[in-house]
């Protein structure tokens, strides 16, 4: 259920300066667990310098691709994807779990709708699987894109934006914000900001006309560009988000997700439930209860191991506990008892603490 499989890489295309897309084949017979929807992400991992670094990468491709392509953008200092731009060549294979995330495009009803999406840097790439796929299967669906990035030299899918561009013209409009370089306009020098995005909207259209918002970027500028699209109309449930990086300095401040107070003190009896079976840990003061179940030698899923990528997501079925910080988890699964198992520490007054993995 949680296992990695090795994917081929059957080719490699340099997107940005310091972007690189990779094209994973999918074997036959794992076609159906490793099928998408537009705007999910795969967890991988590799064996970097000895140790085992796991990271997760959104998935870009379209609905008519043979491969499923990720890209990675380098980070400065950066393990994974400074490894990644340097090793990975055609040939090679990468571990990858099956696609995940609940940040996806929601099929057409097949009338005419109107989606804005906002991206700033690598959080573009589940977008242009959104792009991609709407543009290709729903003939009356229209997009606005906003993206910011610092210059035009750090645009990723550039050529391929504007060639989704030229094939479906009066559909696609693309808005590009760069924040270190001048723009002919001059409202789009800069980041994206709330300000930005109400002196746009003439342009885009009224928010009413907007069936859905998609947000991807660092955490500030969501949570700014969250609230204004929550001020200027848009139902709350219709604007979608997903964390590329955390706010800085804080617990997210987005409204709808509020994480849990923190304990350090374990639970007596904790107990994880991985593929039907019951595992015993033994945490130590402010241990998390994935570090544990890593310690013990249990596989269970995780990837980021800082509460925005979900992979690590469980349900607690007894006992109560505390997340140290929440980025993924909506308000409703927090209600069902979920919780991200990278961030949750055992309440001190309970007694026992039951997490299953396998809860959907």
């Amino acid at each position: 259920m949680h296992d990695y499989a090795p994917l081929t890489i059957a080719a490699t295309k340099r997107e940005a300066a310091d972007a690189l897309t990779l094209m994973l084949l999918v074997p036959p017979a794992l076609a159906a667990a490793y099928r998408f929807k537009p705007g999910q992400h795969v967890p991988v991992r590799a064996l970097v310098a000895g140790e085992e670094l796991r990271r997760t990468y959104s998935i870009s491709s379209g609905p008519d691709d043979t491969h499923l392509a990720i890209t990675i953008k380098r980070l400065d200092g950066g393990r994974f994807s400074s490894w990644a731009k340097e090793t990975l060549r055609p040939g090679m294979s990468l571990d990858a779990m099956p696609p995940q995330g609940r940040f996806v495009l929601s099929p057409s009803d097949g009338r005419p709708r109107h989606v804005l999406a906002i991206a700033a840097g690598a959080g573009i790439t589940p977008i242009m699987a959104m792009l991609r796929y709407a543009l290709a299967r729903e003939p009356e669906t229209r997009i606005t894109l906003v993206y910011g990035n610092r210059s035009s030299a750090d645009i990723i899918f550039g050529e391929a934006l504007e060639h989704l561009k030229d094939l479906n013209l009066g559909r696609l409009a693309v808005y590009h914000a760069l924040s270190r370089e001048e723009s002919d306009a001059p409202l789009l020098s800069g980041r994206i900001t709330p300000v930005t995005l109400r002196a746009l909207l003439p342009g885009i259209g009224a928010p009413g006309d907007i069936a859905d918002a998609f947000l991807c970027g660092p955490g500030g500028m969501i949570r700014d560009l969250r609230a204004a699209l929550i001020d200027i109309g848009l139902p709350r449930e219709h604007v979608h988000h997903e964390f590329f990086a955390p706010v800085s300095g804080a617990a997210p401040a987005v409204a709808s997700i509020a994480a849990t107070s923190e304990t350090t003190t374990p639970a007596a009896d904790v107990v994880a439930i991985v593929d039907g079976a019951r595992h015993r840990l033994a945490l130590t003061p402010g241990e998390t209860v994935l570090d544990a179940a890593i310690r013990t030698g249990l596989r269970v899923p995780y990837s980021c191991k800082a509460g925005m990528c979900c992979t690590c997501r469980a349900r607690i079925v007894e006992g109560k506990a505390g997340m140290r910080v929440n980025y993924s988890l909506e308000p409703w699964e927090i209600e069902r008892g979920f919780t991200l198992t990278c961030q949750t520490v055992p309440e001190a007054s309970v007694g026992r603490l039951v997490v299953d993995y396998d809860a959907m």
